[in-house]
Formats: structure tokens, C-alpha cells, sequence
């Protein structure tokens, strides 16, 4: 596998090694720490000054913003079909039931007008979901605008699944800002990592510190130990931590390679029949965590998204289909949910591609010229 070129590959710049190694050098290896702390105040000057609590997972993130939300059993949780299962698994997690909206096509993200009519349905039988769970699926802004008033204009809370979209931002406001709560993912294939971990962004100080409690067991103060309410081991680590205070330093230059190499693809495929890739809309600004397109089969002489990544598979080249929408899991069989088919067709027609910020001009050549042989 040493010559494969991965989806998105961790990319370091060499300063994380000089945090982690102040972690082992004053033996801050335990959970917690001085930059944990220095992590979480990097991560709030980014979003607006909101406070953030650094987390294991972005999965954990979205979990205790459910439980901050008072999300309990039976209770109706509104969420993206078009994602990953990590924006759906925590309202399971609270015995809730999870509600599957499609997406629109501008931005593949949450279709306000098929909310609206989620959301209106769900007050007429009495059943006001409790909270709305957005996604910026692949970096790309969801238009916040229009799923905002709707939800404030039905007093439902919104959860921002920010996780693939650290750096990218609506009219100038970073993405994770714009709910009551904001989610962030580091995990190895993101923008930034800390080989693992989260971050959930917070309206105040005390939601913050609440959201820590919890995620440390919510050991009450006391001289031993003493639980009133139900925790978990959602704390990030200060050795993680140390490595995300090097990641965090060179976020806009992350940003930057990973919207070059968009613009490299798009300018050197759109002119393959059948092929297209999702533009910007009006105020929006992504980080192009992954660059996707899609293929048209009644446009593209035949050529399919799957004899693309097949092709691309056995030249050792990492790519891999649009997520499955929610509403096709098997898990999720009985979920409620109101389609479209817009996801369904992405799903069967998008391919991303080989993303990362490490990657050179000949690692991007190869796979144009790789995708370029499926139409000769």
C-alpha cells in the first residue's frame, strides 16, 4: 500500500511535534491539560468567540448537544439524509426518533422548503420536533439564511454539523456559528486532525462548561467520587489537543491547497461530457474538504460513477462513492422521511476524489489522467 493515494491523508507541518512533545516533557499525558485549554481558545477565536469544548469525537459533540437540547425517548429529531451516519446515530443514542429530510441541489445540503414542510407537519400532529440537525456536507455552506428563520419562526433549536466544514463560511460567518450549537470534527481524514477527536461549539459560557461536565464522567465536586447525573468519557486528550494546536496554525493554508486542487479538477475534467461539479452559491465560501463531481451516464457515452472508481482502484488511487443517503440505510429502514430522490441520485452518480492538502501536481496529473482514460 506504499504507493496509494488516499481520499484525504493526515498532513502535518511540523509544529505539532513541539506541542506534543511539551505534553511528554512536562508529563501532561493524562486527560486534560494546558492545551487542551490553549486548543479550545485557538478554536473560539475562529468561531466568533463562541466557547468551544474540545471532545473525543465530532460523534460525541453532536451527542451532548442533543442532551443540552433536552432530547429525550420518543422524541423527533429533524436530521439530513445526506450524510454520514455519525449526524444521525447520537438521536438514536437518546432513544429518539430520527426524521429524514432530503437535500437540494444548489448546495447537496438540507432542502429549507422540504423542512418547512417537515417541520410544519410534525406541529399539526402535535409532534414539534425538538431539534433540526444540519450538515455543510463536504465543506459546502447549507443555506443557513432560510433554515434559520424557519426554524426560529417554529422555535425548533438547530444543530450545525460543521465537522466537514471547519474554514468555510456564509457572508463571512464561519460555518458552526449560525445553530444554537456547532459540531467539528477532527478525525484523521479531515481538514485538520487530531488523529481523533471533536468539538462542539457553545452559545455561552455555561452550555460550555455543562457540555464539559458531562463529557468527564459529570463527577459532581466533591472529595470523592459523587455522580448526580448520568456522564460520559467524551474528554479530549492533551496529547490530541497538542497536535491539534499545530494543525490549527495552518488551517488557511489547508484551505487553500484543498480549494486548489478543485480548481485543478474541475479545470482539467469539465470538459469530459457528462461531468460536473458543485459551484459555490451566492455568499458562500468552502473549504472543498473533498472535491466531488458527478457523472451522467445518458451524458457521458456510458461511462458511470462506479467504472470510474473501479478504474481508478487499480491504479492504487482511493476514491469513493457520495454518501448514502439515511433514508436508504438498512438501520434506518423504518425512520420516517421525506425524499425527493435528489441525494438518490447523487449517491448513484458522484465520486469524490482524491482530496488532500499533501497531495503534489503529479499525484492530481495521475488521477486526471486515469479518469480521462474511462472516455476514450
Amino acid at each position: 500500500m506504499q504507493n496509494k493515494m488516499w481520499l484525504s491523508s493526515p498532513h502535518m507541518c511540523g509544529r505539532e511535534e513541539g506541542y506534543v512533545k511539551d505534553a511528554f516533557d512536562t508529563n501532561w499525558i493524562a486527560p486534560l491539560g494546558p492545551h487542551v485549554n490553549g486548543f479550545e481558545q485557538g478554536l473560539s477565536a475562529r468561531m466568533l468567540e463562541h466557547p468551544v469544548a474540545a471532545l473525543s469525537s465530532g460523534t460525541a459533540a453532536l451527542h451532548l448537544a442533543l442532551i443540552l437540547l433536552g432530547v429525550e425517548r420518543d422524541d423527533v429529531v429533524i436530521c439530513q439524509s445526506f450524510t454520514f451516519s455519525a449526524s444521525a446515530n447520537p438521536i438514536v443514542y437518546q432513544g429518539a426518533v430520527p426524521y429524514f429530510v432530503d437535500s437540494e441541489a444548489d448546495t447537496w445540503n438540507m432542502d429549507p422548503d422540504l423542512l418547512e414542510e417537515a417541520i410544519s407537519r410534525l406541529v399539526t400532529v402535535g409532534k414539534r420536533p425538538k431539534a433540526v440537525v444540519v450538515v455543510h456536507l463536504y465543506g459546502m455552506p447549507a443555506k443557513m439564511d432560510r433554515i434559520t428563520e424557519i426554524c426560529e419562526r417554529y422555535q425548533v433549536p438547530v444543530v450545525e454539523d460543521a465537522a466537514e466544514a471547519l474554514g468555510s463560511a456564509l457572508h463571512e460567518k464561519p460555518c458552526g456559528t449560525f445553530g444554537r450549537f456547532g459540531v467539528l470534527s477532527f478525525n484523521g481524514n479531515k481538514i485538520i486532525t487530531t488523529s481523533g477527536g471533536g468539538a462542539l461549539v457553545c452559545p455561552d459560557d455555561a452550555f460550555a462548561e455543562r457540555a464539559r461536565f458531562l463529557a468527564t464522567q459529570a463527577r459532581d465536586t466533591a472529595p470523592h467520587y459523587q455522580h448526580s447525573v448520568i456522564g460520559y468519557n467524551y474528554r479530549m486528550s492533551n496529547v490530541c489537543a497538542a497536535i491539534g494546536r499545530g494543525q490549527l496554525e495552518v488551517l488557511d493554508q489547508r484551505v487553500e491547497q484543498r480549494r486548489k486542487n478543485f480548481a485543478y479538477y474541475q479545470e482539467t475534467l469539465s470538459d469530459l461530457p457528462g461531468i460536473s461539479f458543485l459551484s459555490e452559491t451566492a455568499g458562500s465560501f468552502s473549504n472543498r474538504w473533498l472535491t466531488c463531481m458527478t457523472i451522467d451516464p445518458d451524458h457521458s457515452g456510458g461511462v458511470t460513477r462506479e467504472s470510474v472508481r473501479l478504474a481508478l482502484e487499480t491504479q492504487q488511487i482511493e476514491s469513493r462513492p457520495l454518501w448514502k443517503p439515511m433514508h436508504l440505510q438498512p438501520v434506518f429502514a423504518n425512520a420516517p422521511a421525506m425524499s425527493t430522490g435528489v441525494s438518490e441520485r447523487l449517491f448513484n452518480t458522484g465520486l469524490c476524489l482524491p482530496s488532500g492538502s499533501n497531495l503534489t501536481s503529479e499525484d492530481l496529473s495521475r488521477v486526471v489522467e486515469h479518469i480521462r482514460k474511462n472516455w476514450k
